[in-house]
């Protein structure tokens, strides 16, 4: 078998919300499709791959490096032992050869694209969810049959008061999500509290609700908001700092006794390792973060599993950022402890399949070949065009 076909194009996703750091008025994704020989039901298999959210396009990675390097490649070298589908390890390899280690950042997230693509069209050739196929190579056939979701939200939104903020914070809730999140540090730490404690008001309790501040704090403001979040017992504080200031992350440990959560801004295992040796985040409370396809794609994701276990952390503390399928499928394939969910930003990227309810907190997957996205309507439209002609 072999690749016939490589087609990668830019989607814009751009809203007019904010974060603590950056606004999405720009903001686009790369969406790819890898057209192999095989035929199933008729017609060629594809996978396909996209980026979170967050990050811009990498379509000139992409097109001048990282797809001629894989369409030159000797297909025999990018297929497994049997000769019959692709194999996502030895593809990986040929991406990044002749790269130098280090220098992660926007490479991770070409690479991520071109690695979900891949990933996708493996479990469609063998005839399995991805979710299915990850249990039975990596964890004895085990897989969960729902995944924890929570809802990510609470943006800084033009002229958005207290009441639209609780607006969007029960409309979350009466769509079946148990936890929410929302967006700190873009408001003087008073507004911000006050947001919130509004917020608190319409939460049955102060653990359905996690704050992130998008690493925007000196370790000045990151120890202030600390102290005054601390008694409120939320589910998280995320990321008050740069993601690389490790020594910031360690020092607000000592002012925050409640969970913490950071990563999905940590590109590469060797990132993530530096995280879990310097840092000082606890293994028995803190959430992390990676997320594959902005990291190097799932390759790259099942080292910084296996290097996590090596420091004595369960898959468990992973709750992957992005809110897509491709994280879903390897939060019950391997064992994660949920996944972030996007149900009213960043569409169609965000959410799950369609006709598949989150229930108290958790939602199924669908039970069709690959990564799903043929179950999502509007996505897999923007998907498919990429096929025409």
């Amino acid at each position: 078998m072999r690749i016939v076909d490589i087609r990668e194009t830019v989607v814009p996703i751009k809203s007019g919300i904010r974060n603590a750091y950056i606004d999405f008025s720009q903001m686009t994704v790369s969406v790819l499709a890898l057209v192999t020989d095989v035929v199933r039901q008729d017609k060629p298999v594809v996978g396909f791959g996209f980026n979170s959210n967050g990050r811009y396009a990498p379509s000139g990675l992409l097109r001048d490096r990282f797809v001629p390097r894989l369409k030159s490649a000797d297909p025999e070298t990018l297929v497994d032992e049997s000769g019959e589908n692709l194999d996502p390890m030895r593809i990986w390899d040929v991406v990044m050869r002749n790269e130098k280690p280090g220098g992660h950042g926007e490479r991770s997230v070409a690479v991520g694209v071109l690695d979900m693509a891949v990933w996708d069209a493996v479990a469609k050739i063998a005839g399995v969810p991805l979710f299915r196929l990850l249990a039975d190579r990596f964890r004895g056939g085990v897989f969960d049959d729902k995944v924890f979701v929570y809802a990510a939200g609470g943006y800084y939104y033009p002229e958005k008061d207290l009441s639209a903020l609780q607006n969007e914070m029960r409309g979350y809730l009466d769509l079946g999500y148990s936890v929410v999140k929302m967006k700190i540090g873009g408001a003087p730490l008073s507004e911000d509290l006050r947001r919130i404690e509004a917020v608190l008001k319409i939460l049955k309790s102060s653990d359905q609700l996690a704050v992130d501040a998008n690493g925007r704090f000196d370790l000045e403001n990151a120890i202030a908001y600390a102290r005054a979040l601390a008694p409120y017992r939320l589910r998280w504080f995320e990321e008050p700092g740069d993601p690389l200031d490790f020594e910031l992350q360690a020092r607000v440990v000592n002012h925050y006794a409640g969970a913490m959560a950071t990563g999905e801004n940590l590109f590469s295992m060797q990132d993530a390792r530096n995280l879990i040796r310097y840092a000082q985040v606890r293994p028995d409370r803190d959430i992390l973060q990676f997320d594959c396809a902005l990291s190097y794609g799932l390759v790259e994701y099942l080292r910084i599993l296996g290097m996590l276990k090596d420091y004595g952390w369960s898959p468990i503390r992973c709750i992957p950022h992005g809110g897509h399928q491709m994280s879903l499928n390897i939060a019950a394939g391997l064992g994660l402890g949920g996944n972030e969910s996007y149900p009213g930003v960043f569409q169609p990227f965000g959410g799950f399949a369609d006709g598949i309810p989150v229930k108290d907190g958790y939602v199924k997957l669908p039970e069709i070949p690959g990564i799903g996205f043929e179950a999502k309507g509007e996505l897999f439209l923007v998907m498919k065009a990429l096929t025409e002609n």
